[in-house]
């Protein structure tokens, strides 16, 4: 996701938009953050002409370069509104406040059913309900639908969320909804929402603060959190020219690089990676490169969320319960059950100490293909282009090519990257992607398993459709060695009887 406080206007997105294409670095969410209403009042859902003149026609012009488009919407509306006298009239503010009742039913499908006639019917693709705190402690003292506001202010970004995403799936029942907001509440999941750890800093203790805290949330069941990469009150004009602050934001893109979204954010600032020199922008591609060709191992591990509510990025002790040096790890976690990730989280450091869990068969460098032990701690490269990532011996890791979107197919072009040392399995899903045909079941999903004791690997179609109308048919697979040899990739075609292949 594509963020910055702000674009300005239409024509500035879409020329942002266009350079992204033209540098081939790969992004699928441009965001427009608030401001865009204008002369229109707060949060009034609509754009002002002046500098949005056919936001109906930005919107197709992303879609065009297979881009979607999330907007900024917030839950307090200005009462010098058009849209705000309406509520007002309707006796559907907090009292005194600008804050929409959410906790009132009649409030609530009010606000939805603006939002949709006035928002979606442009071909909005994403919400970012922002500030849902709500902020400055508007609701202390206040009566409301669901009683006292110092005892119910905490639950509001709930009834946010649900708001919006069962007011799209009323309004346009065939799309699916994506919602991000600066505040969660248990459950909140279970409205397609996901959040963020709000307006932060941008120095190395912030961003070593993020880590325990996307895990805790994780731990709570919160599965979809991401930050602000490269922290939101940016150091001024100078951060475009600074090493010590370009190094550090390079280590926060290779961070959320391994969380469930990958953010840029910047207040007053122009976050584009070319706007900060030629190393950002080097290093920042290989990392934007990294994250869609592991989007089939992402995307499955999505899959795994909603079947079995667990979290992509965890604390070990979800993985390695008797480890005890493991549980004592605040930093470095798990994502999905193959990667280890440990952030280097310090400047002018070449080489970072990894805690690596105890594990049948070890670990490998994810750069190097070096194979470690677990249970003891390494002082493991970490130049400036590297961030500390090592593969569970007996994963099986689906990578995919290169994209500039998600909206590219990989169909036929997955690879499945084997390390041996131990069995494993893994389950490479696919659907449609972009609507909820899923939940009756067009998916697929096909499951791969890895014997290390006879080097044989097996793919069978566990699930859905006919293996050819989402899943492909053909993968090709690769089996890495000591001091990173990699075997030369072997084609598997399979139908409904699967396919196995024994490496010798």
């Amino acid at each position: 996701m594509q963020c910055r406080e702000r674009y300005n206007s239409q024509a500035e997105l879409l020329e942002n938009a266009r350079e992204f294409r033209r540098r081939r670095l790969p992004v699928d969410v441009m965001v427009q953050d608030w401001q865009y209403w204008g002369k229109y009042g707060w949060s009034a859902m609509r754009f002002d002409e002046v500098s949005y003149p056919d936001p109906a026609a930005m919107v197709k012009d992303l879609h065009a370069m297979d881009m979607r488009f999330m907007l900024s919407v917030w839950a307090a509306i200005g009462r010098d509104s058009e849209l705000g006298k309406q509520v007002a009239g309707l006796g559907y503010y907090i009292e005194e406040t600008n804050w929409v009742d959410m906790f009132n039913p009649e409030a609530a499908q009010f606000y939805a059913r603006n939002q949709s006639r006035r928002l979606s019917t442009l071909g909005i693709d994403a919400w970012w309900q922002d500030a849902t705190e709500p902020e400055n402690d508007d609701l202390a003292g206040r009566e409301m639908f669901g009683g006292p506001g110092e005892r119910v202010r905490l639950t509001y970004p709930l009834q946010v969320s649900r708001t919006v995403y069962n007011g799209q799936r009323s309004f346009d029942p065939g799309r699916r909804v994506m919602i991000l907001t600066r505040s969660a509440f248990l459950g909140q999941q279970r409205y397609a929402s996901a959040t963020w750890s709000g307006d932060i800093g941008s120095d190395w203790d912030t961003l070593r603060r993020q880590v325990p805290a996307g895990l805790n949330m994780a731990a709570a069941g919160y599965p979809y959190w991401t930050v602000d990469a490269g922290g939101f009150f940016r150091p001024g004009k100078g951060q475009y020219t600074d090493p010590a602050y370009h190094e550090c934001f390079l280590r926060w893109l290779q961070y959320a690089t391994f969380l469930p979204l990958q953010r840029v954010h910047g207040y007053q600032t122009d976050t584009e990676l070319w706007r900060f020199g030629e190393t950002v922008e080097r290093v920042g591609r290989q990392y934007l490169e990294l994250r869609y060709r592991l989007m089939p191992y992402l995307y499955s591990m999505g899959a795994d969320c909603w079947r079995t509510g667990a979290p992509l990025m965890r604390p070990l002790v979800f993985d390695f319960p008797n480890d005890a040096k493991a549980l004592d790890q605040t930093h470095s976690y798990m994502f999905g059950r193959a990667l280890h990730v440990a952030p280097v989280l310090k400047g002018g450091v070449e080489r970072w100490p990894v805690y690596l869990p105890s594990t049948p068969g070890g670990w490998y460098d994810y750069w190097t293909g070096e194979r470690r032990q677990g249970g003891q701690v390494h002082d493991v490269p970490a130049p400036l282009d590297r961030i500390p990532v090592h593969v569970r011996a007996g994963s099986i890791v689906a990578h995919g090519p290169v994209t500039q979107s998600t909206a590219e197919s990989i169909r036929d072009r997955i690879v499945l990257h084997v390390y041996p040392g131990a069995d494993g399995s893994c389950e490479v899903y696919e659907d449609g992607g972009l609507d909820y045909a899923y939940e009756q079941g067009d998916h697929a999903i096909v499951t791969c398993r890895w014997n290390d004791a006879t080097r044989t690997l097996t793919l069978r179609r566990a699930a859905g459709k006919p293996v050819g109308a989402y899943a492909s048919s053909r993968f090709k697979a690769v089996l890495h060695g000591q001091g990173g040899d990699v075997a030369e990739p072997v084609e598997m075609t399979f139908g409904v009887k699967g396919a196995s292949h024994r490496f010798r």
